[in-house]
């Protein structure tokens, strides 16, 4: 009897501590005005060392928004069987691509990590388990973006995978309970492209407002259902139609955009910038919601 005693007592001291330590990971991020929500097309990983609009778009919004405590990223780039989380204090850079110029191969974006963030997130995710993870860092989806809108690397950056083997309603569903993070400093960022087919790409117009008529048809439904706040339709994209099949051929690139929509109110601002065709296949439109 004594026994069980002391080992419920034990259970009992390590619950509180876990309780404690839980209660100071929240404390470790002050509460802050709500924090917008960006969905951002981020396209070639060129993008990271070239000068251009969609470089400029990204310039233009972080000067629209609230300098972040921290950033959470759920790129196309990461996909992993079950949910997992940056929990690294020093991420690498992952040049997670090939064919490009040594020059890309040299960027380092050398932004924190944040343990304590990526603790918190796990511990207010009840959809699934998170898993903390410490060899990942951060990939092209998340630094080729995110150097333009933080050049000086001075804003910790966690990324949260994509389980490839659930539906997007599970993806959407998961993204809502991230909310608390947005009154915390935290500015949470999807990164994909929304028409994204790279087998059609038209390499010879890269340079080109150019897209395919299936491509600037299936962008032009996507954009109305944002703007209408239509998320069913847009959750259910496989059921849309052949354009929307062919923009979406895989869906790691477009998933990143039911995290940001996922995180809107209903009395939320939306706007769209960066809404031009690439290479006749791929979309660059990004997101913007909250702050007006």
């Amino acid at each position: 009897m004594r026994q069980v005693k002391k080992v419920n007592c034990y259970y009992e001291i390590k619950k509180i501590k876990n309780m404690e330590a839980l209660n100071k990971i929240a404390d470790s991020l002050a509460s802050t005005p709500k924090m917008p929500v960006l969905f951002l097309g981020h396209g070639s990983p060129m993008n990271a060392i070239e000068e251009n609009e969609f470089v400029q778009g990204f310039r233009k919004v972080s000067g629209e928004i609230p300098k972040p405590q921290a950033i959470l990223c759920v790129s196309a780039h990461w996909e992993t069987r079950g949910t997992q989380i940056t929990a690294m204090e020093k991420p690498v850079t992952i040049h997670d691509f090939g064919g490009f110029p040594k020059e890309l191969f040299e960027v380092q974006y050398p932004a924190p990590g944040s343990p304590e963030l990526a603790k918190e997130t796990k511990s207010i995710i009840k959809k699934t388990d998170v898993e903390l993870d410490d060899k990942w860092g951060l990939d092209h989806g998340a630094w080729s973006v995110i150097k333009h809108l933080y050049p000086k690397a001075d804003v910790p950056v966690i990324e949260l995978s994509l389980d490839y083997y659930q539906t997007p309603q599970f993806h959407y569903e998961l993204a809502q309970e991230l909310k608390p993070l947005r009154e915390k400093g935290v500015l949470i960022i999807g990164s994909g492209n929304i028409v994204h087919n790279l087998r059609m790409v038209a390499w010879h117009k890269l340079n080109e407002d150019f897209g395919y008529d299936w491509a600037l048809e299936a962008n032009e439904r996507m954009k109305k259902f944002i703007l209408d706040d239509d998320h069913k339709s847009l959750i259910n994209f496989s059921r849309q139609g052949k354009e929307f099949q062919m923009a979406i051929p895989t869906p790691e690139h477009y998933l990143p955009l039911l995290y940001a929509l996922a995180l809107k109110e209903n009395n939320e601002s939306l706007s769209l910038f960066n809404d031009k065709p690439v290479g006749g296949s791929l979309s660059m439109t990004s997101v913007k919601i909250g702050i007006s």
